[in-house]
């Protein structure tokens, strides 16, 4: 073999070496590229996944912060009771979530997606509960509207009731008795009036019981009571009692007399029996429960 010959199977078998060489770096190159690509994706996963347990996280506790806001408004007991059902499943997923891994990326997108579920639940709740608010709303309204005419219909006829009253009350007066020109004579036992004290048997009482339409005619019992400076009442027994405004009290006189509407005069007269002191005395009339005159008068020693 010639020398030419040798040294051209050495250069072919240089130029197999180098190509050998060239392949085995670009191999290595190549799977080193790959092993940095699966690296960087695994850790751009585990970045994800951290991001997306971190996400779950936050919604999870907003959401059963949602539940919990809304339990505080809802006076529903049924209705409370689901939200109080629908914040334990969130709790038992916000349990879970805080023991997966987050290379668990199955478990995270399953989570993920029961998130999204008890969101929907949670959008259906919202709903009824904002359809029950404009509903108590409304019942609020009609109750407060109710109440509202019910306060007005009560002022209505406590108005009726005080004008019935004024009216009544105006009838009575117009139909009650009335006893005018009222005259207390002092007399003695021959029926002469008389001044001195000593010298009195008798008092002779006369007035006129008015004329008045509108008073209930038929019998009428007068009464009189006569009361002395001390306030004391001149009676002939303590037994002689008539109603006034509800009580029981002495009278002096009482006589029974006819009345039909017309003006009519009476007379009533008290006999002398007891001491009396010199003073300002008072005469009082009453009949059919009113007192209808008096008069003052006085006497000397």
């Amino acid at each position: 073999m010639s020398l030419e010959n040798k040294e051209n199977k050495e250069i072919n078998k240089l130029s197999l070496l180098i190509v050998a060489i060239i392949v085995l770096v670009l191999v290595i190159a190549g799977a080193g590229y790959y092993i940095f690509r699966q690296k960087k994706q695994i850790e751009d996963m585990a970045v994800a996944a951290e991001l997306d347990k971190e996400f779950l996280e936050d919604e999870l506790s907003q959401l059963s912060l949602q539940y919990e806001g809304y339990k505080f408004t809802v006076s529903n007991d049924s209705l409370l009771t689901l939200l109080t059902k629908e914040q334990m499943n969130v709790q038992r997923l916000q349990e879970e979530l805080r023991t997966v891994k987050t290379t668990n990326t199955q478990r995270i997108n399953e989570l993920k997606k029961e998130l999204e579920t008890l969101r929907k639940v949670m959008r259906g709740y919202v709903v009824q509960i904002d359809s029950l608010d404009r509903m108590n709303k409304q019942l609020a309204l009609e109750k407060q509207q109710a109440e509202d005419r019910a306060r007005r219909a009560t002022a209505t006829a406590q108005q009726y009731q005080q004008r019935t009253e004024q009216l009544t009350e105006i009838v009575e007066q117009a139909s009650q008795l009335d006893a005018n020109n009222i005259q207390i004579k002092s007399l003695n036992a021959r029926g002469k009036e008389v001044k001195k004290i000593r010298q009195m048997d008798q008092f002779q009482i006369t007035f006129n019981l008015a004329k008045n339409n509108t008073a209930p005619v038929g019998e009428k019992l007068i009464y009189i009571r006569i009361m002395k400076p001390d306030d004391d009442i001149l009676v002939k027994s303590r037994g002689d009692l008539f109603s006034f405004e509800g009580k029981d009290i002495n009278y002096s006189i009482k006589k029974l007399v006819e009345y039909d509407g017309e003006e009519l005069s009476v007379v009533m007269y008290w006999d002398i029996e007891e001491y009396l002191s010199p003073g300002t005395y008072r005469v009082d009339i009453f009949a059919d429960n009113n007192r209808i005159g008096r008069k003052t008068f006085t006497l000397d020693k």
